[in-house]
C-alpha cells in the first residue's frame, strides 16, 4: 500500500504539469522503485525552463536544476537516480536517506562512483549542510530499509555489525543459511540479527522458510540469533541495546570464564 501511495504522488504531480514535466527527487525515487522513502511524499516536479508557474492543486513546483539528466519511465521524464538522491536527501531524516543510498546501490542503479556524483550535486541546497556524514554510512548490502534502519541503530548504540549478509556454513563446509547482520562472537562463533518485514515475513510459507532457517542456524553450534521486526525498529535504540546487552554478556562470560581457568590453574 505504501508503494501504491507514493507512485500516485510522484504521477499527480507529472499529470498536474503536463507532458514536459519532471519527476524528481522523491516522486522521481518512487518511480525508480527505489525502497527506503518515508510512508507519505508531497507531489512534485520540475519544468525545465519554468519560470512564472507556480505550485498548484497540492503539488510542488520544484526549481529546475541546471545539468539534471533524466530518464524516460511510462513514457514520462524522470530524474536519474543521482539527481533524485541530491534533491531528496538534504530533505529527509538519516535513517530514510541512508535506507535510499542504500536501495539505490543494491538494485544497481548506481555505484560507489554515481553515489559520490550525488553528494556533489546535493551540496549548496538547503539542509545539505547536516547530511555530509550520512553519505559515508551506505551499504550496497542492505537488502531492505529495515536492515538499514537496523544497523544505522546499532551502529548508534556503538556496536557496529562485523559483517552483513553473513554466510553460514556447517562443519562440513555446507551451505546452512544467510543472516542479516552478523557480530563475531569469542571462540569463533557468530550472532546474527534477522530483520522480519512484514511485507514479506507475515505470510505462512515465509514464516516456515524462517523458522526452518533458525532452527538451521542454531543447530550449527556456532550461531546465536536475534529476530527483530518493523515494530522493534519504530523506537529508535532498541535493537541496538539489545544488541549491545546480548553482546556484553556473551563477552563477559568468556573474560569471566578465562579468569576462573587462570585462577584455577594457579
Amino acid at each position: 500500500m505504501p508503494d501504491h501511495l507514493r507512485r500516485r504522488a510522484a504521477w499527480a504531480g507529472l499529470l498536474t504539469f503536463g507532458p514536459d514535466a519532471i519527476a524528481v527527487g522523491p516522486c522521481a525515487l518512487a518511480l525508480l522503485g527505489v525502497q527506503g522513502l518515508p510512508w507519505r511524499i508531497m507531489p512534485q516536479a520540475a519544468l525545465p525552463g519554468a519560470r512564472e508557474t507556480r505550485s498548484r492543486d497540492g503539488v510542488l513546483l520544484r526549481q529546475f536544476d541546471d545539468g539534471m539528466t533524466v530518464q524516460r519511465i511510462d513514457g514520462r521524464y524522470v530524474a536519474t537516480p543521482d539527481w533524485a538522491l541530491a534533491q531528496a536527501v538534504p530533505e529527509l531524516d538519516r535513517r530514510h536517506a541512508v535506507a535510499l543510498m542504500d536501495s539505490a546501490q543494491q538494485r544497481g542503479l548506481l555505484d560507489g562512483r554515481g553515489l559520490a556524483r550525488a553528494h556533489d550535486q546535493a551540496r549548496g541546497r538547503r539542509g545539505v549542510a547536516r547530511t555530509h556524514s550520512w553519505w559515508e554510512l551506505s551499504d550496497r548490502r542492505a537488502e531492505s530499509p529495515l536492515e538499514t534502519f537496523a544497523r544505522l541503530d546499532c551502529q548508534d548504540a556503538g556496536v557496529a555489525p562485523d559483517d552483513l549478509q553473513v554466510v553460514i556454513a556447517d562443519d562440513a563446509g555446507e551451505f546452512l543459511a544467510r543472516g542479516d547482520l552478523g557480530w563475531r562472537l569469542p571462540g569463533g562463533r557468530w550472532l546474527i540479527a534477522e530483520i522480519d518485514g512484514a511485507e514479506v515475513h507475515a505470510a505462512p510459507e515465509a514464516l516456515f522458510h524462517d523458522r526452518r532457517r533458525q532452527n538451521r542456524l542454531v543447530a550449527s553450534r556456532g550461531v546465536d540469533v536475534l529476530r527483530f521486526t518493523a515494530r522493534d525498529l519504530r523506537s529508535a535504540g532498541h535493537v541496538g541495546a539489545e544488541v549491545r546487552a546480548f553482546l556484553a554478556r556473551a563477552r563477559g562470560s568468556v573474560r569471566s570464564s578465562t579468569r576462573f581457568r587462570s585462577l584455577s590453574a594457579g
